[in-house]
């Protein structure tokens, strides 16, 4: 075993986090819970508990699991790839710059599957094992865009850190934690994140298949499987990307999402809003909106889109939302809002241009600017600005809370909801047990699809 991996072994066996990072990591979770609920009821999350019920279920108690929101048993694995694709397609879950991606899409179900199997552990150490979870899949994220051409989406790396999460609650040995991340960088999809930007359909960011491996792949390894050595992990090119492993917290520097669509289009979203709340401006007001982006969000689906996930990458109809709206949440982007006239005969007012001042901050910034052109010929600039939700500019935590109403309520009512922003205050409470989080999310809740 190399060195490196040594570190890392220690690290996921013991990480030790400030109390800031668990902090971070609570209102992390209840805020990717926030969009599981949110996305109950749309179509591909239907479609991903129904095959997970009918392909993962379990005559074994010892090794299963309750669906998100939904009540059924399945398999640990199951229940990951079920909750992870229903958070993956409703586009507000959390996310960290330098990775192009998201950890907590696929770390909070299955950590929440694993979990269920450990009636006994407190809420601190559940912290403190998601928390273990993000610094691991961020520093995976990095080796593999260092290591590789192609942009792959999450599902690709955050598989390493669910495996992560499974040989922890599994207790595991140190030699089959290196097999399992080694099984799931194997066989973590490989899907190009260009592709779905181009196409958008159901696959979204690939963590269902990530978390779903990244299960396996512990699972696997805790029965004696073999992998080989993971190069993300073990490979002297990446080496540096893991030294900072319990001195630095990425997990404070994640992102939460205002809106429920891809972050490439947030920054042209907060400089329009913003525009329009200063000027006083109403649709009325708007006769053209030209937009300066980085390169990926200037690439984001341009025409009227037909289903939410391309409501989702589609930079021109979030802004039109925006603009009739005056918000863009998971109503404006799916169902009725995706045939709302006030919002599709905005869109050929609106043109969005790649800007290389904007593109040389990507990844490390999502930055853009924004000229609205008014009915009387005025031009007011919104000047560079960045997307809202990260260390630069945090939610305040009112936000954050009227986020999950919005998201979560609509699914849950105001009592479960309530109940759940509650959670964020109570995991922190020393012998607080982890087993009410998991029976809150795990029964049922009503299902309508929603294209």
């Amino acid at each position: 075993m190399s060195k490196n991996f040594d570190r890392i072994a220690e690290f996921v066996e013991a990480p030790n986090p400030p109390q800031s990072a668990r902090d971070m990591a609570a209102l992390l979770l209840v805020d990717t819970l926030g969009v599981a609920a949110g996305a109950r009821d749309l179509t591909p999350a239907i479609i991903a508990r129904e095959f997970a019920a009918e392909n993962f279920a379990t005559l074994d108690p010892m090794k299963s699991a309750p669906m998100l929101f939904d009540g059924r048993h399945v398999s640990i694995p199951g229940v990951a790839f079920a909750a992870a694709t229903q958070i993956d397609n409703l586009d507000g879950h959390d996310g960290y710059n330098p990775t192009k991606g998201h950890i907590g899409c696929a770390v909070v179900p299955a950590l929440l599957a694993f979990a269920s199997q450990r009636p006994n552990l407190t809420s601190s150490q559940a912290l403190d094992i998601l928390v273990m979870s993000y610094e691991v899949g961020a520093r995976a994220a990095i080796a593999l865009h260092r290591t590789v051409s192609d942009y792959h989406t999450s599902g690709a790396w955050n598989a390493l850190a669910v495996a992560a999460i499974g040989c922890r609650l599994l207790e595991c040995s140190r030699a089959a934690f290196r097999e399992a991340i080694g099984i799931a960088e194997y066989h973590g999809p490989r899907s190009q994140m260009m592709r779905e930007i181009a196409h958008p359909t159901m696959l979204h960011d690939g963590s269902g298949m990530g978390a779903l491996t990244g299960a396996m792949a512990a699972q696997l390894a805790a029965k004696g499987f073999q992998g080989a050595p993971a190069v993300t992990v073990e490979g002297d090119d990446v080496s540096d990307i893991w030294e900072d492993l319990g001195d630095r917290w990425t997990i404070e520097l994640n992102y939460i999402k205002p809106y429920p669509v891809c972050r490439w289009a947030h920054a042209p979203l907060d400089a329009l809003a913003e525009l329009m709340r200063e000027q006083k401006l109403t649709k009325a007001d708007v006769a053209k909106v030209e937009v300066c982006t980085f390169a990926e969000s200037a690439a984001l689906f341009p025409g009227v889109p037909q289903t939410t996930s391309q409501a989702q990458y589609s930079l021109p109809f979030a802004l039109a939302a925006m603009i009739a709206k005056g918000q863009v949440g998971p109503k404006e982007i799916s169902g009725e809002g995706l045939l709302d006239q006030s919002v599709i005969e905005l869109i050929p007012r609106i043109s969005v241009f790649e800007h290389v001042r904007h593109s040389d901050r990507f990844p490390a910034q999502r930055s853009a600017d924004v000229c609205i052109t008014t009915t009387n010929g005025d031009q007011i600039h919104s000047g560079d600005t960045e997307a809202r939700g990260g260390p630069e500019a945090p939610l305040p935590e009112e936000e954050v809370l009227a986020k999950l109403k919005l998201f979560a309520g609509p699914a849950l009512g105001d009592e479960k909801t309530t109940a759940l922003w509650q959670m964020r205050h109570d995991l922190l409470k020393p012998g607080h047990m982890f087993s009410s989080l998991t029976a809150l999310v795990g029964s049922a809740s009503r299902t309508k699809a929603i294209l």
